[in-house]
């Protein structure tokens, strides 16, 4: 089925190379799928770590500014020697890296000690946020300030953590403060991977920043209130999704997380860049493959389907060859018996008349011999081409029936439609005036017998070839250059052209 249909093996590459690249595309989603799950697993990973480690040394810190509260409200604290006193008020975690200095304000604001100084240098900090806070708001808790830089310096960056002092009434009797810098965030951040494009930011719970990677001191202190991530980062304690940054407009998957107990929030965020750039590779690499593979595959289908192509051309080619005459072009006597076969068949089923005509040329051996064999081929020629200008519908069938001899299969014609194109044929061969000196017409001319079947006159497509060779014998007798039919139940006889054609019978009658 294939090798008849060539175009059918161009479709089935198409449709194989449009399989593969499907089962591809497949794969290739299920890599994108799988890329994105390892990121937001290491993303996860991350976040979950630094946000330990960050509620570690603020849970550490806590516990210190705890500790000097304890240590004021112990009785006789306040009124041991300054030196002694340091030690029962700031314990040995005060002086660890990163952490600053640790004051205890009055109820003015007022420094009343320092955990680096045994004598207080005199300083007011009642305008601070965290003093602020812890005297108008007495279950504030451990209060995260926003950053400041007491020095200028770009490495002094801090933020303070304070607690509230109570009386034992209950009023407040000030504050208990330390600071943290920033670069302990900062350090912190550097050490996770994150990828060129990646991001990680920690804020207040307002939206402040406090730290961001990559690292930029223009951004710490910004507040991000209003911004489509801040958004999301406030509506549930922890989530992921896709996302811009208002800050650098960079596309990232951003997991986050609310850290437990304290006002923070932490962002980590991956750039989806970042994320696909190995399955870019790989999705590049057999993209390509398989490109090359289906064009491959559709390439050779088309030669394929060509060779195909010509080998069918060349089967049908060599089909006609079989079937027609090489000299005349019209059917040979074993396409033609296949013909008159199939259209007798026709016949008898649907009722139809058919008619048959043998066409001799006149004396075309004595034209052989006086004018040779090229001249006796042209005249063959010539009479081939007259037959096939004297038939027009599609059904009517010439072929050269053996040598100087013609036959016609004309299909639903009756006796007078056959004689009509018989006698057409005969004068048109007439008319070619081809030279014949040896025939009594002095040109090449054919004789014609004719002969139809309808009904039960003509029992088989034989006899209807035996009664038109009768009816040819019968113009040859009569002279040639003429038409003569068989009649099968009367004793007339037709003509057509220069001679009268006489009465014949049967040629069992004879």
């Amino acid at each position: 089925m294939v090798t008849r249909r060539p175009n059918a093996v161009i479709a089935i590459s198409i449709v194989l190379a449009g399989a593969i690249l499907a089962i591809a595309v497949l794969l290739l989603a299920q890599m994108r799928d799988d890329a994105l799950r390892r990121a937001q697993d290491a993303v996860f990973n991350v976040s979950l770590l630094v946000e330990r480690d960050v509620s570690r040394n603020l849970e550490i810190y806590d516990l210190s500014l705890r500790a000097v509260i304890d240590g004021l409200n112990q009785p006789g604290v306040l009124e041991l020697p300054p030196k002694i006193r340091q030690m029962v008020l700031f314990d040995g975690s005060i002086s660890a890296k990163d952490m600053g200095s640790v004051f205890v304000l009055d109820e003015h604001g007022n420094v009343r000690f320092d955990s680096r100084e045994l004598v207080a240098t005199p300083l007011n900090l009642a305008n601070r946020d965290y003093f602020k806070v812890q005297r108008d708001s007495p279950d504030a808790g451990l209060f995260i300030s926003h950053p400041f830089n007491p020095s200028g310096r770009e490495e002094d960056l801090r933020i303070a953590l304070s607690r509230r002092i109570s009386r034992p009434d209950g009023s407040f009797g000030g504050v208990v403060v330390g600071t943290l810098r920033l670069t302990y965030f900062h350090r912190l951040f550097d050490g996770m991977k994150l990828g060129p494009s990646g991001s990680m930011a920690l804020m207040l719970a307002d939206g402040t920043m406090l730290m961001r990677r990559p690292y930029d001191p223009k951004t710490i202190g910004i507040n991000l209130t209003g911004t489509a991530n801040y958004t999301r980062f406030v509506q549930r304690p922890s989530g992921d999704f896709f996302g811009t940054a208002a800050i650098d407009h960079v596309e990232r998957w951003y997991a986050f997380r609310h850290i437990d107990a304290y006002p923070l929030i932490l962002d980590v965020a991956l750039s989806t860049r970042d994320i696909y750039v190995q399955w870019r590779r790989r999705a590049w690499i057999i993209g390509t493959l398989i490109g090359a593979l289906d064009l491959t595959i559709i390439a050779l289908a088309i030669l394929f389907s060509q060779q195909l192509r010509r080998r069918r051309e060349a089967e049908e080619e060599l089909h006609e060859l079989a079937r027609t005459d090489g000299l005349t072009g019209l059917n040979n006597r074993r396409s033609f018996e296949e013909h008159l076969n199939e259209e007798w068949r026709r016949a008898q089923r649907n009722g139809w008349p058919l008619s048959l005509l043998l066409i001799d040329v006149d004396y075309f051996k004595n034209f052989n011999d006086l004018y040779g064999h090229p001249a006796g081929d042209e005249a063959l020629i010539g009479v081939a081409r007259c037959i096939a200008d004297g038939i027009r519908r599609p059904g009517d069938t010439a072929a050269r029936y053996g040598g100087e001899e013609f036959a016609v299969l004309l299909p639903d014609t009756d006796e007078a439609g056959a004689l009509c194109i018989a006698g057409k044929i005969r004068a048109a061969v007439e008319g070619l005036q081809c030279r014949h000196v040896a025939s009594a017409h002095h040109v090449l001319t054919v004789s014609v017998g004719a002969a139809t079947a309808h009904g039960l006159a003509i029992a088989t497509y034989r006899a209807l070839v035996d009664a038109a060779d009768e009816a040819l014998y019968h113009a040859k007798d009569a002279g040639r250059n003429r038409v003569m039919s068989y009649l099968a139940s009367a004793d007339d006889a037709h003509a057509e052209g220069d001679a009268v054609t006489p009465d014949i019978n049967r040629r069992g009658a004879d």
